[in-house]
């Protein structure tokens, strides 16, 4: 069970609305803590450095770890977590589908284009509820990122590992500039209208 495969399904789960690239970015975060914690990456400043084998197991992680840049200079979170998350949220949908881990219900409140998904209920499911109600930190502090949270966050995310900060603050600032080019599209969408319109 990986940080990222728990994320998606907390998305699912919870009552807010979750954009696919928000979701996606935040996959891609999860899936950089896993690898720091299997000492299969490691970061400098603000690069992603490769270390050992990805764990095993996870097809996910060993794509991602797979991806990096191998000889410096190193890539940047910033960047990996763009290149990375491209399409990722789509990428676990169809592996928790294909997996029989999904399933369609109208009332979801992640939907994907016309069909709205929840997940089944499984030991992975319940694993990652468990660790959602215990708030675990690094699941609290990504939640808390995408807004998805039933409540809001608190000051203190419970984080201790300076790199683990690092990496939800990259996600948290790619975030806000996805956010920040919709409403510039949306205002640019809404002056041409204007402009069709005429006076």
């Amino acid at each position: 069970m990986t940080t990222a495969k728990d994320l998606f399904i907390i998305a699912l789960d919870l009552k807010h609305p979750v954009g696919q690239g928000d979701l996606s970015l935040a996959l891609a975060g999860a899936e950089l803590i896993d690898l720091i914690g299997a000492g299969a990456v490691a970061v400098d400043g603000d690069r992603i450095v490769p270390g050992g084998p990805p764990p095993p197991g996870d097809r996910f992680l060993g794509e991602a770890a797979a991806g990096l840049p191998r000889q410096a200079p190193y890539e940047r979170i910033e960047d990996w977590l763009w290149r990375r998350g491209r399409d990722l949220s789509a990428a676990y949908q169809a592996a928790l589908e294909e997996n029989g881990e999904l399933k369609p219900q109208r009332s979801s409140r992640l939907s994907f284009g016309s069909e709205s998904l929840e997940p089944v209920d499984t030991p992975a499911r319940r694993r990652a509820v468990d660790r959602w109600e215990e708030k675990e930190p690094v699941l609290t502090a990504l939640v808390a990122v995408l807004s998805i949270d039933d409540e809001p966050p608190d000051d203190e995310t419970g984080l201790d590992d300076e790199t683990v900060t690092t990496v939800v603050a990259a996600v948290h600032d790619a975030v806000m500039e996805l956010e920040a080019v919709r409403q510039r599209r949306t205002i640019e969408n809404a002056a041409f209208a204007n402009l069709w319109r005429g006076p």
